[in-house]
């Protein structure tokens, strides 16, 4: 998908998420919640990266954890600008509106519901 592509490279220019984190931050928001094994499976990488990707995730305002073994994200337009904030206050940047921060969430909108109300 054209669009989920340009997520994740904006959600690595503008929030300053590596490669590997974008990749599990959309997977969970767009599929529903998983446990590391699934992430792993999915992406093609171990259990343990998966885990501590999850896990870095929730520090970046982007996931709860919903069990010890699950991982859930967050309403997308709620967690692009929470991430955002975070990453503002990490940098000690003014946090002001971003559209292109807006816009993942927009953008994600549709394919986290859908992924919730199977």
């Amino acid at each position: 998908m054209m669009e989920i592509s340009r997520v994740e490279k904006d959600l690595i220019s503008e929030i300053k998420l590596v490669p590997l984190q974008a990749k599990v931050f959309l997977l969970i928001t767009c599929h529903g919640k998983m446990t590391p094994t699934t992430i792993a499976e999915k992406l093609n990488i171990s259990t343990e990266d998966a885990l501590k990707t999850a896990k870095e995730l929730m520090t970046l305002g982007a996931f709860i954890d919903i069990s010890e073994t699950e991982f859930e994200a967050m309403h997308p337009r709620f967690t692009a600008v929470n991430m955002y904030r975070k990453f503002c206050e990490r940098e000690n940047i003014e946090f002001k509106r971003n559209k292109i921060v807006d816009n993942i969430g927009v953008v994600l909108e549709k394919s986290y519901d859908d992924a919730r109300t199977k």
